[in-house]
C-alpha cells in the first residue's frame, strides 16, 4: 500500500473524571499534534496517493470544531471520557466522512485512514481502519 500522512495540532482543555486518571481528572489542557495518513492502493495517473495540499485543508477542517475547545462543554461528548484514543477515533469518523464526500478528489482510491494523536514526544495513539 502507499500512503501519504499530514500533520497538524490542536489545543483542548478536558478533565478526566475517574480515579483511574489520576490528576488528570481535574481541569488539563492538551496539545496534540495530530497526523492523518491516507492509504491507497495504487497512484493516481499523476503518481500521486492524494493531493497534499487537499489533505492538509481536509485535516484542518476536520479540526477545527475541536481547536481552542472545552471538550466537556461539546453536547457530543457528554459522559464520555475523551482520552487520546477516544480523540482518535472521533477524529477517524469526521475524517473519513469528509474522504467519502470527495474532499480529497481521489476518485475514491483511499481505502484505510489512519489518525495519530501525539500527546507527547513520547506517547501517542492511534486508530486505523477502512473508509
Amino acid at each position: 500500500m502507499f500512503a501519504v500522512e499530514v500533520r497538524d495540532h490542536i489545543m483542548i482543555a478536558h478533565t478526566l473524571p475517574s480515579e483511574v486518571f489520576g490528576p488528570a481528572q481535574g481541569m488539563h489542557g492538551a496539545t496534540f499534534t495530530v497526523d492523518a495518513a491516507f492509504f491507497t492502493e495504487d497512484l493516481d495517473a499523476h503518481g500521486l496517493v492524494v493531493d497534499i495540499g487537499l489533505a492538509t485543508e481536509t485535516l484542518a477542517r476536520t479540526l477545527a470544531p475541536l481547536r481552542y475547545k472545552n471538550l466537556d462543554e461539546i453536547p457530543e461528548f457528554k459522559g464520555k471520557f475523551t482520552t487520546t484514543e477516544f480523540l482518535c477515533h472521533h477524529i477517524f469518523t469526521a475524517m473519513s466522512e469528509h474522504v467519502r464526500a470527495g474532499a480529497l478528489k481521489d476518485d475514491s482510491r483511499v481505502r484505510r485512514l489512519r489518525i495519530s494523536l501525539h500527546e507527547s514526544h513520547i506517547a501517542r495513539a492511534w486508530y486505523e481502519g477502512d473508509v
